[in-house]
């Protein structure tokens, strides 16, 4: 097998393939172009993006050339896999804002070169298309049964899938011909939820051009107890650390259940495979050391080197371990609201802690609340200017593992 692939396949990365046998031989020819596409329906990436980009990079480093594929067009329809109902129609603007917030994060990942690393937009080609040449040219190459086979559709009817859904698997296909004619590509790679598109996009490319081109597909990342992984008590995990602090960010790293340790270190970091399986094998004391190590590697890898260290910092003075309790996340509050008082539930959700008041509740009643190592009993608990400590803040905890600072001012 082809080394790059092989690489790929020793780290977890390789689901499915189209023709895993010819990929190889052709990447044993020389470089290829090989491209990822992403729709930006929101503000910023999650860790659940990433997968296809740490894999970009290891086929980078190989000597092949990547294109990081903005959907700025297919984002103006959104992308039926995966979602049990339609996707919320964003306007144009906000698409456009959101690529160029992609493209930042990924660059800062990545560092694209504009020659062997580069982006392009769909919406380059799809956004002027005229509807009946398409449907004379492109549409005439697909199956509505063959369509309907594909998992993603599937799972939509029993819920209703929409017109312009349906359209989404020509214009993504479309895309795959795009960039095999303006830049040679031959691989699309992609989360296992895009094998329907992926091999829509192969056949249509091989119709059109006679062309061999090849998909390859990534697991969906799931922890150790079956849970969709980067998924947190707030939320996704996001890049942006407006979002996601790489406080929180790097806890979540920390915290990752032991049989799940060597797999992350294999896929989301880039340390020798054989280190990351000696890592993923200690036990006791020894595997949460590892588990800091695996939270320090990937937030330097997404936050850059000081944050990381900040976030280890922040960690070690929140848990005992020394380090500057000013690095724990924190922000202030008025010394003017402590003094008339502050319902406990509200202090949770003002921290973070809590996405809402019903979820601080229930924090309080499972006994997973404290502030300044002082349990709270009552969920109808007013908080003060007696509960600042020496330093004038309140410590809130919720459960173990997080932690968030009010600063009184």
């Amino acid at each position: 097998m082809n080394p790059a692939l092989e690489t790929l396949k020793e780290r977890g990365f390789i689901q499915q393939c189209t023709d895993l046998e010819g990929l190889s031989a052709l990447m044993d020819q020389g470089p290829i172009i090989f491209y990822e596409g992403c729709d930006p329906t929101g503000p910023s990436l999650h860790i659940g993006h990433m997968v296809p980009y740490f894999a970009m990079r290891h086929l980078h480093a190989a000597g092949h050339h990547g294109i990081v594929l903005m959907g700025g067009g297919t984002a103006r329809i959104g992308d039926p896999s995966g979602k049990s109902s339609m996707r919320q129609i964003i306007g144009y603007d906000e698409i456009d804002a959101n690529a160029a917030l992609f493209l930042g994060q990924i660059d800062k990942f990545m560092k694209f070169d504009g020659k062997t690393l580069y982006s392009a937009n769909n919406k380059d080609w799809l956004a002027d298309l005229n509807y009946i040449d398409f449907l004379r040219d492109i549409g005439r190459h697909f199956s509505v049964n063959r369509m309907l086979s594909f998992e993603a559709y599937k799972m939509r009817l029993e819920t209703g899938l929409s017109f312009i859904e349906f359209n989404y698997q020509l214009l993504q296909s479309y895309d795959f011909l795009q960039l095999y004619k303006r830049h040679g590509c031959r691989l699309q790679i992609g989360g296992d939820d895009q094998w329907g598109n992926i091999v829509a996009g192969i056949e249509l490319t091989r119709r059109v051009e006679g062309a061999e081109v090849f998909g390859l597909t990534f697991p969906l990342i799931m922890t150790a107890d079956g849970k969709k992984m980067g998924k947190t008590e707030t939320g996704a995990l996001f890049l942006d650390p407006g979002m996601t602090s790489p406080y929180d960010f790097y806890q979540y790293w920390r915290n990752v259940a032991d049989a799940d340790v060597g797999r992350f270190f294999l896929l989301f970091t880039f340390l020798p495979a054989a280190e990351c399986r000696l890592l993923g094998e200690t036990k006791d004391a020894d595997i949460n050391k590892a588990k800091e190590r695996l939270a320090w590697e990937v937030t330097a890898l997404i936050h850059g080197k000081v944050e990381a260290d900040k976030a280890l910092a922040a960690a070690h003075a929140a848990f005992g371990g020394g380090g500057d309790i000013a690095e724990i996340p924190s922000r202030p509050i008025a010394k003017a609201d402590l003094e008339k008082g502050i319902a406990v539930l509200d202090l949770f959700v003002l921290a973070g802690l809590c996405p809402s008041k019903s979820e601080a509740r229930r924090l309080v009643q499972q006994g997973g609340a404290t502030i300044n190592d002082v349990k709270v009993e009552d969920e109808k608990l007013v908080v003060g200017l007696p509960q600042l400590d020496a330093q004038g803040s309140l410590m809130l905890r919720a459960g173990k593992k997080r932690v968030f600072r009010l600063l009184a001012g």
